[in-house]
């Protein structure tokens, strides 16, 4: 079984039990902005399968959660809770874990070069760091066993939700200072922009529900145990604050005026959820 952080089943929550039990009810503050870049998520995945990289948008994967649940893309969005930091030593075990951790998910080089929809990883992005190691690291995987990047390129798909700037010509975006998205379709790279109060928020501020999983504890079984400190259950209390929003109608109907608005509308994959979304 491959090692990864303990975390609740939002969904169906049956391990809580009495642990939420005079935990305070979060004030969702960051709802109107995160539900207006959920959508633009949506949108712009281009049909895909979606995997949230780290922890930094488990709120955006868990409003997806509560939003999706009726749909027929409940099962299209996934956690991948692995911290990747850049230009490090990796051990030929620390390369096979990741590969297994990847695997995980249905990523492989294999189901890359064969699979129907694209593979979609969106993260919290300043400069991209996180996004060049996995992308590296995934070219590797793909060059040692000979499977055919010509036809993987079309399926990679990487989407940033950035901190948001003024709109002007010569606004700078982390992609254009990193060599390896020239080596992918000009589709392939997307952001999506968040307000600099809520992208802090999400980046350095909010309780996790999980533990940082990098390299270095990628054997470590401990974090496979929950933790019930204080911080955990306010963080617990805000992702099941965030799934029964996405079940709401008002938040569904957010997203659908949100994603009527994305020039992809015009897609039928689009136009189908969107339907999903009303009912």
């Amino acid at each position: 079984m491959t090692n990864r952080p303990f975390r609740w089943d939002l969904v169906r929550p049956d391990q809580v039990g009495t642990l939420l039990d005079h935990t305070k009810q979060p004030r969702l503050w960051f709802l109107d902005d995160l539900t207006e870049a959920t959508a633009k998520v949506l949108a712009r995945c281009g049909d895909g399968e979606l995997h949230f990289v780290g922890r930094s948008l488990d709120s955006m994967h868990d409003l997806l959660g509560g939003a999706l649940e009726r749909t027929s893309w409940h099962d299209r969005v996934h956690q991948l809770p692995i911290s990747l930091k850049p230009r490090l030593t990796y051990s030929r075990r620390d390369v096979e874990t990741l590969r297994e951790n990847l695997a995980e998910n249905g990523i492989t080089p294999y189901a890359l070069a064969r699979g129907t929809r694209p593979t979609v990883f969106v993260d919290l992005v300043f400069e991209g760091d996180t996004f060049t190691e996995l992308y590296l690291r995934l070219r590797d995987w793909i060059d040692d066993e000979r499977e055919a990047w010509h036809v993987i390129r079309r399926k990679l798909r990487f989407l940033g939700v950035t901190l948001r700037q003024p709109v002007r010509p010569d606004a700078w975006r982390w992609q254009e200072d990193v060599d390896w998205t020239r080596e992918l379709p000009a589709a392939a790279v997307r952001n999506v922009s968040l307000a600099r109060d809520v992208w802090f928020y999400f980046g350095d501020d909010q309780p996790k529900l999980t533990p940082s999983f990098p390299r270095q504890r990628w054997s470590d079984e401990t974090v496979r145990t929950p933790d019930h400190g204080g911080a955990t259950r306010r963080a617990l209390a805000e992702a099941f604050a965030l799934v029964d929003a996405g079940r709401s109608a008002e938040t569904r109907d957010r997203l659908v005026r949100a994603i009527s608005a994305e020039p992809a509308i015009a897609g039928p994959w689009l136009r189908a959820l969107v339907t999903e979304l009303r009912c």
